[in-house]
């Protein structure tokens, strides 16, 4: 895109006031321009065909044609970067967004009506213009990717499952922009019998990181849980960080367990996967195995040299696949990686270097 031209942006909510502060929120970058608004999925359907923008902010919950009808039409016929503006109590819509194609999520205040979603100016300019940089060929390949995996629910029965023996204790997995689908993908794709334990660093806010793991939970064969402080880390088991707490793994007699820090204001990212990727590095030395996903900025290199100098391993996602480049692109940058291989190869490699045989598939 020419440096010049600005940024097209469509704003799709039911709410005239969010409209406004929203358009007046985008509009106050120079460099994005809100051509249009739309009060539901038709209404959005419409603008979206005569305006082509280049960016869409979406709410879920509007009249006549939901959130989720337009997002799959326009997943189908427009591929177009999709910034879903939901509140913390439709978590679990906001990750069905993110399956069917959104790119990235903002939070916004709990009160429908409220002049605090201004708040929100910031980290809402930030994120529309990152989604620029994403080629939505990538998100649809997620999305294809998805559609191949196991979907119906799976229950886990008090059966116990004696894991494979394994060389790697913890797999520490860093994503950010396009990780929950991501994640998804690689979880889906692991045996039952995996032996070794998860431990997840996403970008997302508080609220909402309890409704991925439940998700991950319900179609992944592995036991997936929001961590909580001193839950014990064991084989078969994916941890996710809960949004704003840093996970770090400890080693005590008993073996490994969880600690939460709580985010102060000078932390950039929280969850923080260099932090978590760096205690794993400390409590598992080489039977650490760390894995780079797609994500905006670098969050994840330091981790991941600190595991490769405790001759430890790391994964990283190719260009080919990652929705956006950034956080592997600096893990390779600082050799910390010994290989680099598209999503739809990570739960098969993953699972060959714990087990020493191929995925689920």
């Amino acid at each position: 895109m020419n440096s010049l031209k600005k940024i097209k942006a469509l704003v799709v909510d039911d709410s005239a006031f969010n409209r406004n502060a929203l358009s007046q929120m985008l509009a106050s970058d120079s460099g994005i321009e809100v051509v249009g608004t739309a009060t539901d999925g038709v209404d959005a359907i419409g603008k979206t065909l005569r305006l082509r923008p280049d960016v869409i902010t979406l709410d879920l919950e509007m009249p006549n044609m939901d959130g989720f009808t337009f997002l799959r039409w326009l997943m189908k016929e427009r591929p177009t970067p999709v910034l879903v503006i939901s509140s913390r109590s439709d978590s679990r819509s906001v990750i069905r967004a993110l399956e069917l194609g959104a790119v990235d999520f903002l939070a916004k205040p709990e009160a429908r009506i409220s002049k605090s979603i201004e708040g929100i100016q910031d980290e809402l300019v930030a994120k529309a213009r990152s989604i620029l940089s994403l080629e939505m060929g990538k998100v649809q390949s997620t999305i294809a990717l998805l559609a191949q995996e196991r979907t119906a629910p799976i229950v886990h029965e008090d059966v116990e499952v004696i894991p494979q023996k394994s060389d790697v204790e913890i797999v520490a997995i860093a994503s950010s922009t396009g990780g929950p689908p991501a994640i998804q993908a690689i979880l889906t794709g692991l045996p039952g019998d995996f032996g070794s334990s998860i431990v997840i660093s996403q970008h997302m806010p508080s609220g909402f990181t309890r409704s991925f793991a439940e998700r991950l939970n319900k179609i992944s064969p592995l036991v997936v849980s929001e961590a909580a402080a001193g839950d014990r880390i064991r084989a078969g088991m994916a941890f996710v960080a809960p949004g704003g707490y840093h996970l770090l793994i400890r080693r005590d007699r008993e073996g490994l367990f969880a600690e939460l820090i709580p985010r102060v204001p000078a932390d950039k990212y929280v969850p923080s996967a260099d932090r978590m990727m760096i205690s794993v590095a400390d409590a598992c030395g080489a039977a650490a195995l760390g894995v780079v996903l797609t994500g905006m900025g670098n969050d994840g290199a330091q981790g991941a040299l600190a595991i490769k100098k405790r001759k430890g391993h790391c994964l990283a996602e190719s260009e080919e696949s990652a929705v956006i480049f950034g956080m592997p692109q600096e893990a390779i940058r600082a050799g910390a990686v010994d290989k680099v291989l598209p999503l739809a190869k990570m739960a098969e490699e993953i699972t060959i270097r714990c087990t020493g045989r191929g995925g689920s598939s």
